[in-house]
């Protein structure tokens, strides 16, 4: 099975290389699935939550497509957030 990080050095697929940092498109893409969310792209400056934070129509298309890559790379290789 993939691991997050291969996802992001792109050595499962022929997807570029994505940032591993927490705040960044990439995981905030993954975290959205991971807890349920919409997809929704934005990041972080810096840390989540911590920073400003850039929303969609502030990002980059490849901001952008790294965000979608980190949800759908959770969609499919990782789990979900159990409530219970």
């Amino acid at each position: 099975m993939a691991t997050y990080m291969d996802a992001v050095n792109g050595n499962h697929t022929s997807q570029p290389n994505y940032d591993p940092r927490h705040g960044g498109p990439f995981d905030r893409g993954a975290a959205d699935s991971w807890y349920h969310r919409d997809r929704n792209p934005h990041f972080y400056v810096g840390g989540t939550g911590t920073s400003d934070r850039v929303g969609h129509d502030q990002m980059t298309p490849a901001e952008i497509q790294a965000y979608l890559a980190g949800y759908q790379y959770n969609e499919q290789f990782g789990g979900k957030k159990d409530w219970d």
